[in-house]
């Protein structure tokens, strides 16, 4: 059970990773350049989501 909670991030913890801000977190959700799920009123950002975005990044900059 703790390895499902470790897979699924916060958007807090999102801004954190990857040292932006919320406005920031939410414009990436919104133009699905992040991947989101939504579970009520939970937003939660799986962890290889960000690595993907993350990777997407460096190859745009290449």
């Amino acid at each position: 059970m703790t390895t499902a909670s470790a897979e699924l991030l916060t958007v807090p913890e999102v801004m954190s990773r990857l040292k932006y801000g919320r406005s920031k977190v939410y414009d990436l959700i919104r133009s699905k350049r992040l991947v989101s799920i939504t579970e009520g009123r939970c937003r939660r950002i799986p962890e290889n989501a960000v690595q993907d975005y993350i990777r997407n990044r460096i190859e745009e900059a290449a």
